[in-house]
């Protein structure tokens, strides 16, 4: 499925990256440090092309190992899983709340290597910075109840907890608001189900006018 608001261009750069990801993965799995020029190899990519989506070996390979560890949507969902979305929301938060908890260290250095990136990165450069695991386990945790929603609640919904299941969002329960783990969790529960809530109520306020994320912004 294309990614929220994203040209076909723009998918395929994302595809290139997850293929490097995975091409570094299966090189560490058989207990290898690998460089670049290998990575590249095995994903069949240019070396060049390698150093434009990552100009160090090292970012690459906490990515990569963190990638592994993201659950896919089919690991969480099977023919007997509910299809209430606020429980499969909250099922696909609680998976990834896990993963950076006990994964919290490289979390924090892939953060930094994005954020270094997007600060060092060239006008007109169009490149990922990051990958997004997130949306797919969103879509699919929603996908049964997509008739809940107008198509413009729907994406509007999507992206609103983009921004509270992930890294992101656990570094402002424990950086910024300073919760210990429980009320971490609690929060974000909440917030999940009034986000739900508030997108199922008909009116403007659940289908804010949004621009693509192609579109030129100000």
């Amino acid at each position: 499925m294309a990614e929220l608001g994203q040209t076909p261009r723009a998918n395929q750069k994302r595809r290139t990256r997850k293929d490097l990801l995975q091409a570094a993965s299966r090189l560490m799995k058989q207990g290898r440090r690998p460089s670049i020029d290998e990575i590249a190899e095995e994903a069949l990519v240019s070396r060049a092309t390698a150093y434009r989506y990552f100009p160090g070996v090292e970012g690459l390979l906490i990515e990569a190992s963190l990638d592994v560890a993201v659950p896919e949507a089919g690991e969480l969902f099977d023919g007997g899983a509910s299809g209430d979305p606020v429980s499969r929301l909250q099922r696909v938060d609680t998976a990834l709340h896990d993963v950076i908890v006990a994964n919290e260290a490289p979390f924090r250095m892939m953060l930094i290597h994005s954020l270094e990136k997007k600060v060092r990165r060239e006008a007109g450069d169009e490149l990922p910075v990051r990958q997004n695991r997130r949306t797919a386990l969103i879509e699919a945790a929603l996908e049964p109840a997509r008739s809940q929603f107008t198509p413009a609640a729907l994406e509007t919904l999507m992206r609103a907890l983009a921004l509270i299941i992930g890294t992101e969002g656990m570094v402002v329960v424990k950086d910024v608001l300073q919760l210990d783990d429980d009320d971490a969790r609690k929060v974000k529960r909440w917030a999940i189900r009034a986000l739900v809530e508030a997108a199922r109520r008909p009116g403007p306020a659940a289908e804010p006018k949004l621009q693509k994320a192609n579109e030129a912004r100000p």
